[in-house]
């Protein structure tokens, strides 16, 4: 059966397993003795945990090993793997583990041997059989210390800047035909007759002078209206933006998860 690293498997592992990150984790004995760290996992074509890839710092001993999955107490919120001891001797014969390796049945059966207890004996078969055969050490370990995670939901509000509309400012002309009044002058000539309070006066002969052609000349002139378009600021437009605010309600209906604890018998309960 194959084996894939804990990437190749499921790159979004991390959001699979809520955010906690086993490779993130160091490894300790049930002493509390630091012992290495957790490199990788690997799992079967079904995503089971079989083995943990530890970079182990044992006294001088610097190297990769695989542990059986069996053999850790996983604990998330302390952020640390805790084993069921993991002598220098056994670090010595594990065989090393490298990326590009291919764990193959050779390759486990020197592992698990091992980890045997020194009066178990060969168990023969595939590593399919192996895994259900060996349970102790290729089952996830949980017997003392479950985790159970209640999960509830919550409305989160969050603002998002979108466009609703826009205002364009323009101008735009308009014509219209008005009317002036402008008062011009004009000269115009005038020529009496009228008859001499003296008319029959005797002239002297001397005096009189008869003459002809031009005798006088009258310039006469009149007004034109000189009309003319001139601009002037009529009315003054300011554009601006204002903000206002308002809350807006929403709502909508949630779930959480409540424990629900089931007894038998005289059995102790204690909760915190």
């Amino acid at each position: 059966m194959p084996l894939y690293k804990l990437e190749e498997f499921d790159p979004n592992y991390r959001e699979t397993f809520g955010g906690a990150d086993v490779k993130s984790l160091e490894l300790y004995t049930e002493g509390g003795v630091l012992v290495g760290s957790i490199a990788d996992a690997l799992v079967d074509q079904d995503g089971r945990f079989r083995y943990l890839v530890i970079s182990t710092n044992l006294d001088t001993i610097q190297k990769k090993i695989l542990l059986p999955i069996g053999l850790s107490h996983i604990n998330y919120p302390a952020k640390r793997v805790y084993v069921d001891g993991l002598s220098k001797e056994q670090v010595e014969h594990l065989p090393e583990y490298h990326e590009n390796l291919v764990v193959d049945e050779d390759y486990e059966e020197k592992v698990r041997h091992i980890f045997r207890p020194p009066t178990s004996g060969t168990i023969p078969g595939n590593a399919s059989s192996s895994y259900q055969k060996e349970a102790d050490l290729y089952n996830l370990n949980g017997q003392y210390h479950q985790i159970f995670r209640l999960y509830e939901e919550r409305l989160i509000a969050n603002k998002q800047r979108v466009k609703t509309g826009e205002v364009a400012v323009g101008k735009h002309i308009e014509t219209e035909t008005t009317r002036v009044r402008v008062p011009v002058q004009k000269e115009r000539v005038v020529i009496e007759r009228v008859t001499p309070t003296v008319a029959d006066t005797i002239v002297d002969p001397k005096e009189v002078k008869f003459q002809s052609g031009e005798v006088a000349r009258i310039e006469v002139y009149e007004e034109t209206p000189e009309i003319r378009k001139q601009a002037f600021v009529r009315e003054e437009v300011r554009v601006k933006k204002v903000i206002e605010q308002e809350t807006v309600e929403a709502q909508d209906t949630i779930r959480r998860e409540e424990l629900d604890i089931d007894t038998t018998g005289e059995t102790s309960l204690q909760s915190s």
